[in-house]
């Protein structure tokens, strides 16, 4: 039977990492680790600062306190699982899209990154649309996927970013193999003051502005499909070598 490995960064109390488990039960042992707080956008980070610890939420889910999505792969690895490796790790469902440069943000998207840097296929699922999230309806979509790859494999140098239509499952039209798209950041920095006159500083993005270039995560999405770009750990630029060779002596 099966073990599959799941975390997010929404936390371990999201709609939709309890809708991924209700869903994947059926293939096999769901273990669940997930941070106890929202962490979206903490990235590919792990903590050697401070110890973490784990609670104990029912059997097989636990949460980790003040813990990231990476660091939650690692103690469901090597403490719930005590290094037996999962057949595969799950990141999400995470409430809203991860496309284009945003993936190096997404704190989903870097639990599936761990997964695979530690050996295991892994899958980053994300929900696309506004509106009340289909939870248990992507989660159908999710299970497939999940099925496929327990079934065929998936190359060691890969890891999968899934993004997925809030649409019912019978309303998506088909899966895609895409690449990673692309978008204008409008980003804006808001200044705040505290009661006592410190200023306070928040991040948010005005606009998304995405290009909807054929064959890119938000083009297949936005016209119904779902998104499924391979991702590898090796971030060189080989095109690139050549044309910094003047650098070389």
């Amino acid at each position: 039977m099966p073990t599959i490995l799941i975390t997010n960064d929404d936390g371990y109390f999201s709609e939709g990492i309890r809708a991924l488990r209700e869903a994947l039960r059926s293939l096999g042992r769901v273990v669940v680790v997930a941070p106890d707080r929202n962490l979206s956008g903490v990235g590919h980070s792990l903590t050697f600062t401070m110890p973490l610890r784990m609670r104990k939420v029912e059997e097989d889910f636990y949460t980790v306190i003040d813990g990231t999505p990476a660091d939650c792969i690692h103690l469901g690895y090597r403490v719930i699982l005590e290094g037996e490796k999962p057949d595969i790790v799950c990141a999400g469902i995470n409430e809203g899209p991860n496309l284009g440069e945003d993936i190096t943000y997404s704190g989903t998207v870097s639990g599936a990154m761990e997964g695979r840097i530690l050996g295991i296929p892994s899958v980053a699922f994300s929900v696309f649309g506004g509106g009340d999230i289909l939870f248990e309806e992507v989660a159908k979509s999710c299970r497939d996927i999940v099925e496929r790859i327990l079934e065929n494999g998936m190359p060691e140098d890969t890891y999968l970013n899934v993004n997925i239509p809030n649409l019912r499952k019978d309303e998506i039209k088909g899966i895609k193999i895409t690449r990673q798209g692309r978008r204008d950041y409008k980003e804006k920095v808001f200044k705040y003051l505290a009661p006592y006159g410190e200023p306070l500083y928040w991040i948010a993005a005005e606009e998304f502005g995405w290009m909807p270039e054929e064959g890119t995560d938000y083009w297949a999405v936005m016209n119904g499909y779902i998104s499924v770009t391979p991702l590898h750990l090796d971030l060189t630029n080989y095109r690139a070598m050549k044309e910094i060779g003047y650098l070389e002596r």
